[in-house]
C-alpha cells in the first residue's frame, strides 16, 4: 500500500491533475486520504490552500472536504443570510452548496479562478435560485390557490367583492389579528409576492407564509366561502 510523502518542497504551480498537491507549506505525494488536516487548520488559510483541497475534494478526500468546509461555512452562511434573510432557509441553502461542492469538485480547473471565487459563485446562484422559486411559489398561490386547496388572497377577496359584499371583507379582515391582516393587505391590495411580505414585516418566510394560511382560513370561515 502507497503511503503519502510529506517534503518541504513548494510545487511551482497547482494542478489539480498531478500527484502533488501543496497545502499551506507541505507538498503531499501519493495518496491525498493518507493526510489529515485537523492540526494544519492554523497555518493552511491561502487561496492556494483552499485550492489544493477542493483538487482533493474531487479525489474524493473526506478529510480535505471537512478542511474546506470548516474553513469556508462562515463566508458562504453571510453571503447566502444576507441575500435570502432567512436564517432556517439560509442553513438548508449553505448545505445544498457544499453537497455541489462534494458532486463537483473534480470539475474545478485552479487556472479558470480560485477555489474560493468558485464556491462564492456556486453559493451566490444558489441562493439566487431559491429566491426566483420561492417567488414563483408564491405568484402561483395568489394565482391559483395554495396547493392544500385553500383558495389564494385574491380569489377570496375577489370572489367577495363580485358578490358585493366588500363591507362584509373589511368587517372580516377586522377581526384577524395584525399580523394576518397586514399579511393579506399587502400580498393582495399591494401585490407583493411572500417574500417581500416577510422584508415588510421583518417576519420570517415560513412565519408569513402560516400566517398566511390561518387569515385565509379566517377570511373562508367568516365570509361563508365553501
Amino acid at each position: 500500500m502507497t503511503t503519502a510523502v510529506v517534503i518541504g518542497v513548494l510545487a511551482p504551480r497547482l494542478d489539480c491533475a498531478d500527484n502533488r498537491l501543496r497545502v499551506g507549506q507541505l507538498v503531499v505525494i501519493g495518496r491525498p486520504d493518507a493526510l489529515r488536516f485537523g492540526a494544519m487548520s492554523g497555518s493552511a488559510q491561502s487561496g492556494d490552500d483552499l485550492d489544493a483541497l477542493v483538487c482533493l475534494v474531487g479525489r474524493g478526500d473526506v478529510d480535505a472536504f471537512v478542511a474546506f468546509y470548516d474553513r469556508t461555512r462562515t463566508r458562504v452562511f453571510g453571503l447566502i443570510v444576507r441575500l435570502l434573510r432567512d436564517p432556517g432557509y439560509s442553513e438548508d441553502t449553505t448545505q445544498e452548496v457544499y453537497l455541489q461542492v462534494w458532486r463537483n469538485a473534480a470539475q474545478f480547473d485552479p487556472a479558470a479562478g480560485s477555489a474560493l471565487a468558485w464556491l462564492m459563485t456556486l453559493a451566490h446562484r444558489r441562493a439566487v435560485d431559491r429566491v426566483r422559486s420561492e417567488e414563483a411559489a408564491t405568484r402561483r398561490d395568489l394565482r391559483y390557490g395554495a396547493a392544500s386547496g385553500e383558495p389564494a388572497a385574491d380569489v377570496v377577496a375577489e370572489s367577495a367583492i363580485q358578490r358585493d359584499e366588500a363591507r362584509r371583507v373589511a368587517d372580516c379582515l377586522q377581526s384577524l389579528t395584525d399580523l394576518q391582516r397586514q399579511c393579506i393587505e399587502l400580498a393582495y391590495y399591494r401585490g407583493l409576492t411572500y417574500v417581500e411580505v416577510s422584508q415588510r414585516l421583518a417576519a420570517t418566510l415560513p412565519t408569513v407564509k402560516s400566517r398566511m394560511r390561518d387569515a385565509l382560513r379566517g377570511l373562508r370561515t367568516c365570509l361563508g366561502v365553501p
